[in-house]
């Protein structure tokens, strides 16, 4: 799995680093077949009181890429709030491939070969 986690209008430090990829470990518990993550984290700096932190992940599986994002004031809350929906459309998207073993209409009524 290859990883990138890069900052605009930010320093990305060691403990900062540490924490993604800890949040990674559980999308990666569930699904094992991932092959590259960007992980950009964005300061926004509108106004004084009105800054934003921005986290925005695109997980490429094989045959798919995920991109989620999420805002909020603090950069760690925005980094669980983006992780929490990474897992969800990870974990449906391996139901979706895993689905694919089910019988044909056509097959319902035959007897097993």
């Amino acid at each position: 799995m290859n990883l990138t986690i890069s900052g605009h209008h930010l320093e990305v430090t060691p403990a900062l680093r540490e924490y993604v990829l800890t949040k990674l470990e559980r999308v990666t518990r569930h699904f094992d077949r991932v092959v590259d993550v960007n992980v950009l984290l964005t300061v926004e700096k509108l106004k004084e009181k009105e800054r934003r932190q921005r986290a925005e992940v695109t997980l490429h599986v094989k045959g798919k890429d995920i991109f989620v994002e999420q805002s909020h004031e603090d950069l760690y809350a925005a980094i669980d709030q983006v992780m929490d929906k990474l897992d969800r459309q990870v974990v449906r998207h391996k139901d979706k491939v895993q689905a694919h073993h089910h019988v044909a209409a056509k097959h319902i009524g035959e007897a097993p070969r």
